[in-house]
C-alpha cells in the first residue's frame, strides 16, 4: 500500500478474498497446498482472460490481466521441470503397477497430489499418456 503499486494491491486483495471464501466454504483454515491450488486457478483464469481479450482487440485489458498474472506467479511454488514430472510419473506407474493407457486414472490419482500447484494438470496427463503408451 505504501509503495503505491495499485496492481499488486488489488491482486493481493483478490487473492485474499478467494482464500477467505474457500475457508468459509470448507469451514476450516486452508493448508498451503490448497492455497497454491487457488493461486494456480487464478493464474489459469488470468491466462484465459488474456487470450479472450487479445482476440477481442482489447490490449488494454490484456495488459492489466498480464500484470495481475505476474503478481500471482510470485506466490506460486517453483514449477517442476518436464524431467522432474516424468520421474514422478514413472515412480507412480511402478507404484500403481500400471500396464497401459487404461490405467491412466490410477496413475493420475497418485501423481496429482505430488505435483499439485507446481505443474499443469493437462501437461501431466499428456506426459503420463505418452509414458503409458510406450
Amino acid at each position: 500500500m505504501k509503495s503505491g503499486d495499485a496492481v499488486t494491491l488489488s491482486t493481493l486483495r483478490l487473492l485474499l478474498a478467494a482464500i477467505h471464501n474457500e475457508e468459509i466454504k470448507v469451514q476450516r483454515e486452508l493448508r498451503p497446498e490448497e492455497i497454491h491450488r487457488i493461486i494456480a486457478t487464478l493464474c489459469k483464469q488470468r491466462g484465459e482472460a488474456i487470450d479472450l481479450y487479445r482476440k477481442g482487440n482489447r490490449d488494454d485489458l490484456a495488459r492489466k490481466e498480464e500484470a495481475e498474472l505476474e503478481v500471482l506467479k510470485r506466490w506460486l511454488p517453483q514449477r517442476l521441470s518436464d524431467e522432474e514430472v516424468k520421474n514422478i510419473i514413472q515412480a507412480s506407474i511402478a507404484e500403481a503397477g500400471a500396464q497401459g493407457v487404461q490405467d491412466l486414472g490410477k496413475v493420475m490419482k497418485l501423481v496429482m497430489p505430488k505435483v499439485s500447484g507446481r505443474s499443469d494438470g493437462k501437461q501431466v496427463s499428456e506426459l503420463a499418456k505418452a509414458l503409458l503408451a510406450g
